[in-house]
């Protein structure tokens, strides 16, 4: 179809914040038809007596998104149209584009230009610094049952009668000790992953491990892939680090490899995240043959590949990590939290020799080491099967859980594991996942929208995640599905 169009600049408003250029454009198709289309450019109000421009750029875009001038999802102008509107350099909007893409504000991909990111106005922290309103039910943040972890207490007076203590009080490798990576190896192996004491290094937790492969093997400004719906503490990572997530798309069975080649095509990706066990948020577990296409992919681009599977033991029907198909480019995490003692910080990272130099280098430059009297709680209770015991109490704890959840939402559409620690709730219209998380705060419920797991500009569902092990009894989480469920029947 042949379309021509002329523009007319009509009018000029200003808003309380910033200025809009409104455009009318007039649109012939087939040299028969005339159609009126009203095009908004936004133009901020940029006081340029403010040095360097490109912050006092980036301050006026948070500043709009924050008065709602901006909305998530909306298309910026291009490098050149704004920098033409506010009489600027392009390489000035450039950086200023660049340090709001920093602070999480706005998301760029080539070919599509830069849109104000979809969780610009949501906090994408886990943890809230501000007091907890008493008798807040905790159904957003995942707590790994803890009532069911073996006794520290015990634990510890055990090593004592067969070790001194205080050999665990002093400087050591900061790949860990050998005997700790062999513990390490072992655990790896019940998720599946091949490893050997020395491809192994002791982390001090599953978030420090991401801290450490991130940082030790990329650069700021890289790219890394990851589901469109992500982990959220990826997402305040790599923006603490200087790294750029690229959205990937899913289905049904998680990340679509095609979507994945377009993107490196596209760009210039260094590393791909994945959570191919049990996804989070969504609970998707990635089946074998598109573990092996993702992996395929991998060596076709050149990606490191970073694997978090923190909830894969909660499920017993465990797949081939997908690191096992490419294990010269596959950084393998395997936490400890959500089986034992959170507290204790312990995590086993799985790497190719190639990357164990910066690796151990990350470690000692955060940390210097993990803790290795907590390492060595952590590997005895490996070794005599009191892991792989608790693990079990916990899948058991959880399904109990999981059935309550089943009957409260009778009739609602959401997705989780028979022994999972947390569900993936649709929501039907006009819910969107942060009205509800604001709703059910205001009756002292804490959830999780979608929006705090979306990546750029990707769209958010109308979803949220729903935990079914924040709460410490199982009288408080029926209490919390029960008000979860009458918030969404009487629509806001």
């Amino acid at each position: 179809m042949f379309m021509a169009f002329s523009t007319d600049r009509r009018r000029r408003g200003r808003s309380v914040q910033g200025i809009f250029d409104t455009r009318w454009v007039r649109l012939t198709l087939c040299g028969v038809n005339e159609y009126i289309v009203c095009m908004t450019i936004y133009s901020p109000a940029l006081s340029k007596e403010k040095e360097p421009l490109y912050m006092g750029l980036a301050d006026a875009i948070e500043r709009d998104i924050s008065a709602g001038v901006l909305a998530p999802g909306t298309r910026l102008p291009t490098h050149r149209d704004l920098a033409d509107s506010l009489g600027l350099n392009v390489s000035t909007v450039t950086r200023g584009y660049r340090e709001a893409e920093k602070r999480g504000l706005v998301s760029g991909t080539v070919g599509r230009g830069t849109f104000v990111a979809s969780d610009a106005t949501t906090s994408t922290s886990l943890v809230s610094f501000e007091p907890c309103p008493a008798g807040m039910l905790e159904m957003g943040l995942i707590e790994p049952l803890d009532h069911l972890d073996p006794s520290v207490t015990e634990g510890f007076k055990r090593i004592s009668r067969r070790k001194d203590p205080s050999t665990f009080m002093r400087y050591s490798d900061p790949r860990g000790q050998l005997e700790h990576r062999r513990a390490g190896a072992e655990w790896a192996n019940r998720f599946g992953m091949e490893a050997e004491a020395e491809n192994i290094i002791v982390s001090a937790g599953s978030q420090h491990a991401l801290t450490c492969a991130l940082s030790g093997l990329l650069r700021p400004g890289e790219r890394i892939a990851t589901d469109e719906l992500t982990y959220p503490g990826l997402k305040t990572l790599v923006a603490m680090l200087g790294l750029r997530l690229v959205p990937i798309r899913m289905d049904e069975h998680g990340m679509v490899p095609a979507s994945l080649d377009a993107a490196c095509r596209r760009d210039e990706i260094k590393a791909v995240y994945l959570m191919p066990g049990v996804h989070n948020p969504t609970t998707i577990t990635i089946p074998e043959a598109r573990r092996d296409e993702l992996a395929r992919l991998a060596d076709k681009h050149d990606l490191i590949i970073i694997e978090d599977d923190a909830y894969d033991l909660t499920d017993p029907g465990r797949l081939e990590p997908v690191g096992n198909r490419a294990r010269h480019r596959s950084i393998y995490i395997a936490g400890m939290s959500k089986s034992l003692a959170a507290g204790l910080r312990v995590a086993f990272v799985v790497a190719p020799a190639s990357m164990l130099k910066p690796l151990a280098q990350a470690v000692l430059n955060t940390i210097w080491m993990a803790p290795p009297l907590n390492v060595e709680l952590t590997s005895m209770w490996i070794n005599d099967g009191t892991a792989d015991r608790v693990v079990e109490q916990k899948r058991a704890e959880a399904a109990r859980r999981y059935m309550l959840a089943c009957d409260l939402l009778d009739g609602f559409r959401f997705r989780g594991k028979p022994s999972g620690f947390y569900l993936w709730c649709e929501l039907p219209e006009p819910w969107t996942g942060q009205a509800l998380e604001n709703a059910a705060r205001e009756h002292g419920v804490n959830v999780f929208g979608a929006e705090k797991f979306v990546v750029g500009d990707s769209p958010p569902p109308r979803a949220a995640r729903i935990s079914l092990t924040g709460t410490s009894t199982v009288d408080q989480l029926e209490k919390g599905l029960r008000i979860i469920r009458d918030i969404v029947e009487d629509r806001p």
